[in-house]
């Protein structure tokens, strides 16, 4: 391509000047918006890692605030065992003393207990326990109904189960372990059913268990 030199303006006039100078300006207003641009596309990462920071702090307070509360339920878990004394009850003396003067009235069972039987033949000692016996019984079974504590026969087999009565039955021998227990009855054992005492009166002093006796 060939070019006119003579087309070339040899002065710069008015139209040129204004045309040169709003070049400029465009190419000024140009490079700000740029640089805005560029600043604000900096400035995001910025924020975004400013917000992410503020998350971790927050969750620090919650993990202490957790630990506390786990301490007061621990402290809360402790038991108290404290044990019942056993409550005793005091005996009727005048019952016990009653029953005496009865098996000593129908038997002599206290003079026969308190006799010195050291020097004394076994066939004489035969002849008294028959009287003791004989006067005993009639006194049980006026004044007792009696019954026995187990319905087996003795010398068999029997076993008790856990939680047997332990007043009721009494473990003899090599007693190991735990029940339930299998063993031999040796004694069917006694319980009283009822009662039927005589009554006395107030002034009745029952510690007499037999009057000494004067023959005139």
């Amino acid at each position: 391509m060939n070019f006119d030199v003579t087309a070339i303006p040899t002065s710069i006039d008015m139209f040129h000047c204004i045309l040169f100078a709003s070049s400029l300006a465009f190419s000024v207003l140009y490079l700000s918006r740029a640089n805005k641009v560029v600043s604000t596309v900096v400035e995001k990462p910025v924020e975004v890692i400013k917000e992410v920071e503020k998350i971790v702090e927050v969750e620090k307070p919650v993990e202490v605030i957790v630990e506390k509360v786990v301490e007061k339920i621990v402290e809360k878990t402790v038991e108290k065992i404290i044990e019942k004394p056993a409550v005793l009850k005091e005996a009727s003396n005048d019952s016990a003393l009653q029953l005496l003067a009865l098996l000593q009235q129908e038997s002599r069972f206290v003079d026969f207990a308190q006799e010195d039987l050291s020097g004394v033949a076994d066939a004489d000692i035969g002849a008294a326990a028959r009287i003791v016996h004989s006067g005993s019984q009639k006194v049980l079974n006026s004044y007792f109904d009696l019954a026995p504590v187990r319905s087996e026969e003795e010398e068999s087999r029997v076993t008790l189960a856990e939680g047997f009565n332990a007043a009721e039955v009494r473990l003899t021998g090599n007693v190991v372990g735990s029940a339930p227990f299998t063993g031999t009855l040796v004694h069917r054992g006694w319980k009283v059913t009822n009662v039927k005492l005589p009554k006395i009166s107030v002034e009745h002093d029952t510690s007499i268990i037999a009057p000494a006796e004067v023959e005139l």
